[in-house]
């Protein structure tokens, strides 16, 4: 899976790979085998990374180049 995307959005907002780990409650570690493609990244954290950077679900997955999240369900 191509995931490029996610350390394009967190370099874009001066991020380190241990800030994101950080706001996930995981390893740093971990979290860069997800950048980089070495393990699949759980849809619950694609889920609190689109809404920390105010994405979709589809842009961090390159599916869409719209950065907007989809409205949220009343």
């Amino acid at each position: 899976m191509n995931i490029d995307r996610l350390k394009e959005i967190r370099e874009d907002r001066d991020l380190y790979q241990k800030d994101v780990a950080k706001i996930l409650k995981i390893k740093q570690q971990q979290y860069s085998e997800y950048e980089i493609g070495k393990r699949l990244i759980p849809i619950n954290y694609l889920s609190e990374l689109a809404d920390f950077y105010n994405v979709s679900i589809d842009y961090l997955l390159n599916k869409t180049n719209v950065r907007i999240p989809y409205p949220k369900n009343k």
